[in-house]
């Protein structure tokens, strides 16, 4: 079991003009997989306010995992592919690899996806569409390697060699 955040980038959510569906989609499929949901917010598509949640949320160590929805289009406020590399540590770039290779057995349209994933300390932090289908498509990516993610984060510092 992993602890998961969820962090919603939408300035209509934000301001409380539209439902989110992306957040809920992956609340309910980590909760449905036995995760636990320590925080769920929603902040407009501003980079600094962004960047400031993943900081904190990832220094205060409340969660092994980040998941944020939104934010990872071609349009101008679409920033949190930005956000999340102003605080990042190390990038994980096998993570978006295979979101995409995912997402486009599904629409080709998943090819314009800027998601990036990365470590800030013991914290991952994942960039999924805004779009409740495809969030839950990246879920299904997600699921099977959050468990791992987290022990891996956990432990200890150094790998044991072997032989």
């Amino acid at each position: 079991m992993a602890r998961i955040a969820i962090l919603t980038a939408s300035d209509k959510g934000a301001a409380g003009e539209r439902e989110d569906v992306s957040g809920q989609t992956i609340a309910r499929m980590l909760i449905e997989a036995g995760h636990e949901v320590v925080r769920h917010d929603i902040v407009a598509d501003d980079r600094a306010l962004i960047a400031e949640h993943l900081r904190v949320w990832a220094d205060a160590e409340i969660c092994d995992v980040i998941l944020t929805t939104g934010g990872t289009g071609l349009t101008p406020r679409d920033q949190t592919p930005e956000a999340t590399r102003d605080i990042a540590e190390r990038d994980v770039p096998g993570i978006p690899i295979a979101l995409i290779e995912n997402g486009l057995r599904h629409t080709p349209y998943a090819a314009l996806t800027r998601g990036v994933a990365v470590t800030r300390g013991r914290t991952l932090i994942v960039n999924l569409p805004g779009s409740p289908k495809a969030a839950g498509q990246g879920m299904d990516v997600l699921l099977p390697l959050l468990g791992h993610v987290a022990e891996l984060l956990e432990g200890p510092l150094e790998h044991d060699s072997a032989g």
